[in-house]
C-alpha cells in the first residue's frame, strides 16, 4: 500500500468514527430534551385543602356492600372520606375498626367512606375485609392509577371531602378515633 493510500484511509476511519460518534450525541440529547419535555408535561399537582377532589371510578370489591364500582362524581351532595391503604399497613389496620364503627351512624347523616386498596391482590383484600367485617365501600385501585392521581406517599392517607367535592383536609398517617370523628363532622352535609 502507498503512503497517499494510507492516509486516505486513515481520514476515512475518522470521518466513520466523528459520524459514528455524532449520531449517538444526536440520540442522546434527543432522550434528554424527550424526557425533560415529558417532565413539564406531566401533571404534578398535589391536591390540597381547597381544591376540588379529582373524580375517579374503580371496581368495588366488598361482598358486604352492594355497590359494583365507585365514582367519587356519584357522592356529590354527600361528604366524602376518601382512605388510601394496604392490608399489610399496620396503622390501617389499627384504624379500620374506628372507621367500621362510625360508618353506620354517618352514613345515615350523608357521609359515606370509601377505603381504596392499594394491594396487588384481590385475596388478600377479601381476606381483609371478611376479618375485619367492613361494610363500607373497598374500591380496588389494582393499577395504581388513583393513586398516582391523588400523589399518595405514605400509608394510609385521608382524603375529607366535602359535599361540593372540594378537599377539606388530607391526614397522611393514622386517625384516632376522636380525630375520625371531628374529620366526619366537619363533612357533614347541613
Amino acid at each position: 500500500m502507498s503512503l497517499d493510500q494510507i492516509k486516505d484511509k486513515k481520514k476515512r476511519k475518522k470521518r466513520n468514527r466523528l459520524i459514528f460518534r455524532t449520531s449517538i450525541l444526536v440520540v442522546l440529547l434527543g432522550a434528554v430534551i424527550f424526557a425533560l419535555v415529558s417532565n413539564l408535561q406531566a401533571d404534578n399537582t398535589i391536591y390540597r385543602a381547597g381544591d376540588a377532589a379529582p373524580d375517579f371510578k374503580l371496581q368495588q370489591i366488598s361482598n358486604n356492600n352492594e355497590l359494583e364500582s365507585v365514582q367519587l362524581s356519584d357522592f356529590k351532595g354527600k361528604g366524602v372520606m376518601l382512605n388510601f391503604w394496604g392490608t399489610w399497613c399496620e396503622p390501617c389496620k389499627a384504624e379500620m375498626p374506628y372507621m367500621e364503627s362510625l360508618y353506620p351512624e354517618y352514613q345515615d347523616k350523608g357521609i359515606e367512606i370509601l377505603a381504596v386498596s392499594l394491594d396487588g391482590t384481590e385475596l388478600a383484600v377479601d381476606r381483609f375485609i371478611d376479618e375485619y367485617d367492613l361494610t363500607f365501600p373497598v374500591p380496588f385501585d389494582r393499577t395504581g392509577i388513583v393513586r398516582d392521581l391523588y400523589k399518595i406517599g405514605p400509608i394510609p392517607s385521608t382524603f375529607f371531602i366535602n359535599p361540593e367535592g372540594k378537599i377539606e383536609e388530607v391526614v397522611n398517617g393514622a386517625l384516632s378515633l376522636d380525630r375520625l370523628e371531628g374529620y366526619l363532622q366537619d363533612i357533614q352535609p347541613n
